[in-house]
């Protein structure tokens, strides 16, 4: 059944996604609009585009949330590979999808302050910190830390 299921899902996400397929839709809202006053606008008239609309759109929401989930989870299961991968990386970042939203604020925060030590103070934009608990539950989820300084004479090493 679930094979099943996500062949279906990627055949319709990946037609629905087709210019013809829009195009095909907008033919038929057309031909319903221009039938109104054939069946004088009455209410099963607007009854029918409503309905169809509305299952459409119902069926499509579940097929399409499917496919983006698994294209997330492949995406970030290559991420946390090449993580895991490269020596010079920080492996502290593989799994932070499942962190909390203040978690991943704080993470940022200190990527984006690192960025701008490295490419210059006005470079970019650092997101404002939080207070101190927020910080230290950060660093506690986070694990150790890395030295950037060993992260770089490894880079030299391999290079």
């Amino acid at each position: 059944m679930e094979a099943f299921f996500v062949s279906l899902a990627n055949r319709v996400a990946r037609i629905a996604g087709k210019p013809w397929t829009f195009l095909a839709c907008l033919a038929v809202v057309l031909i319903w609009g221009l039938s109104g006053p054939m069946f004088g606008f009455s209410e099963t008239w607007q009854l029918i585009i409503n309905t169809g609309t509305t299952i459409v759109t119902f069926l499509m929401v579940f097929l399409i949330q499917n496919t983006q989930n698994r294209d997330g989870a492949a995406i970030q299961a290559k991420l946390d590979e090449l993580l895991h991968a490269v020596r010079s990386a920080d492996e502290r970042f593989i799994g932070i999808e499942h962190l909390t939203e203040k978690q991943l604020d704080k993470i940022l925060s200190d990527v984006e302050a690192r960025a701008a030590r490295v490419h210059g103070a006005g470079a970019l934009p650092v997101v404002a910190t939080r207070k101190e608990d927020d910080r230290a539950e950060a660093k506690k989820q986070a694990g150790p830390r890395k030295p950037l300084a060993k992260a770089a004479s490894r880079r030299k090493q391999a290079a």
